[in-house]
């Protein structure tokens, strides 16, 4: 069996924190061939539809270290050299690109999309991954989420904040907690901020009620096929309200409540039909914050905090349909 994964640049990645390292490296474990591209690789052809100039990699374990995260092999993967191979010369294809999904990312899309009606597997479905953005896409969960605003309007979003207090301002193309602002009804300069984050009104933010709970941790549940895999929490610094571990966030390790549990079994048969087949949803108290279905992160965390092996699970239950 073979197994293409689609990523940013290897050099860009870090393997004792990517999800796309554990899951190459369960892969690897699972005597499955690893191969790997950058998306900009793939192409289409007339008469052969669609392929891609791919590497084979092997990859170098990692060891886990009570009280120091992974120690890291250097290097830590070694690359063949590439070769030509249709899509259908795999098994599965993952793309994980991070976002933001722009008109590169769209391209790639629309090729392995073309490639998934030949008959190619792929995770996460590429149509689902153009329309499933990561803010919008809970949405359609509104019932279980917090006070939630997506608007370009300053006054409406303004109205928002003096109903709710204080609220938490998200870009919709944003990751890893990067450009989240929170605000009070009370603050000084609030109408030049929300002219700001909007450009004036050009550019749609979501708004989110300010969840308290968040000082008590940000949830990421891991699902697979719509059941969840495991899960970390993550506890924001001090005087800090984003947990993100791209910004500072200590991970601790959890247990699902049953408010987690209630949300994950709302969200599986959605995430099966649209062909979501590996995701991570974050969970504030008892409130859905995010869907992320483009690489959602996390294995790492979970591996180490509950000496669980969450990538090997993931490829198992792949491998099980």
């Amino acid at each position: 069996m073979r197994h293409l994964f689609l990523t940013d640049p290897l050099a860009r990645l870090r393997p004792d924190k990517d999800s796309s390292v554990a899951l190459m490296q369960a892969t690897q474990r699972a005597a499955i061939e690893v191969w790997w591209a950058e998306p900009e690789r793939l192409y289409g052809c007339h008469d052969h539809g669609v392929g891609v100039a791919a590497s084979p990699l092997r990859l170098e374990p990692v060891q886990a270290q009570q009280d120091r995260g992974w120690t890291v092999p250097r290097p830590w993967y070694r690359q063949g050299a590439p070769e030509l191979l249709g899509l259908d010369a795999f098994d599965l294809v993952w793309m994980r690109r991070d976002p933001p999904v722009d008109t590169a990312y769209a391209f790639a899309a629309c090729l392995l999309a073309e490639a998934e009606r030949s008959g190619v597997r792929v995770i996460n479905r590429p149509a689902s991954l153009l329309v499933w953005n990561e803010k919008l896409s809970a949405l359609q969960f509104g019932h279980l989420m917090a006070p939630t605003l997506v608007s370009a309007e300053p006054g409406q979003i303004g109205a928002f904040i003096a109903c709710h207090g204080e609220v938490v301002l998200k870009p919709l193309e944003g990751r890893a907690g990067r450009g989240v602002l929170r605000a009070g009804a009370t603050m000084a300069g609030l109408a030049a901020l929300l002219e700001l984050v909007t450009a004036q009104g050009e550019r749609a933010v979501m708004v989110q009620a300010y969840l308290p709970a968040v000082q008590q941790g940000d949830k990421r549940i891991l699902l697979v096929n719509g059941e969840p895999v495991g899960a970390v929490n993550r506890l924001p610094q001090q005087g800090e309200f984003r947990s993100n571990l791209a910004v500072g966030g200590t991970p601790e390790a959890c247990e699902l409540t049953s408010s987690d549990h209630t949300i994950c079994a709302a969200l599986a048969e959605p995430l099966r039909h649209a062909g979501l087949a590996f995701v991570g949803i974050d969970v504030i108290g008892d409130r859905l914050s995010e869907i992320n279905v483009t690489s959602p992160t996390g294995l790492r965390e979970i591996e180490w905090l509950a000496q669980q092996p969450a990538a090997d699970r993931v490829i198992e239950r792949l491998l099980e349909g």
